[in-house]
């Protein structure tokens, strides 16, 4: 693929931008919908099929007041929810009253942990307040490299406002990963769909 150079240009006058279907295509696998759950797992479809995963979460309702939504990693199929992470990210509020902030986020921050991380803030558990986001996991299979993982997650505040997480991170291990389990820090999953692709 050949690069177009603009030279102060309008885009609307280019003709021709080369080819990007390289890039790849999103194949969606399964979607899970909640349901008063305690948690939502997905035990298959995480394979060596693709090299790339993504998980769309839509309105993920807790069914308590501030609380946060977690994910762990599985290598033996889900039998255990502990694989040993390091991660970091920040995170930017703005809430209804005006108050507003740009932090790092310590809630985000483990290293070598082995427990479920938090990819957002305290969510409401009014009937109008949800979040949702997307989680990015590389590469599962590789018996090579560890696991990176990106995610971006946006709350609706039980203190009534937007709260944006940023988190990335990795899996310190060389097994493959195979499952994934997502729940409530406490209290069910009262309602919500998480959607898995794989990417091409």
């Amino acid at each position: 693929m050949s690069l177009i150079k603009l030279n102060d240009r309008a885009v609307k006058d280019v003709t021709q931008f080369g080819s990007i279907s390289s890039l790849g295509s999103l194949t969606h696998i399964s979607t899970a919908t909640a349901s008063a759950s305690a948690s939502i797992e997905f035990t298959s479809g995480i394979d060596s099929t693709y090299k790339e995963y993504v998980f769309y979460f839509v309105d993920i309702h807790p069914s308590s007041d501030d609380t946060r939504f977690t994910f762990q990693c599985s290598t033996d199929g889900g039998s255990n929810y502990n694989t040993t992470l390091t991660s970091t990210g920040f995170q930017a509020y703005h809430t209804e009253g005006g108050s507003s902030n740009l932090e790092y986020s310590s809630t985000l921050d483990s290293a070598q942990g082995t427990g479920f991380l938090p990819l957002n803030a305290s969510i409401g558990g009014a009937s109008d307040e949800s979040s949702a986001g997307y989680f990015h996991l590389f590469n599962p299979s590789s018996t090579t490299f560890v696991k990176h993982f990106m995610a971006v997650n946006n709350a609706y505040l039980e203190s009534n406002g937007s709260d944006v997480f940023y988190t990335a991170g990795y899996f310190n291990t060389t097994n493959s990963i195979d499952a994934i389990q997502f729940k409530m820090l406490s209290g069910n999953i009262d309602a919500g769909q998480i959607l898995l692709f794989g990417v091409n």
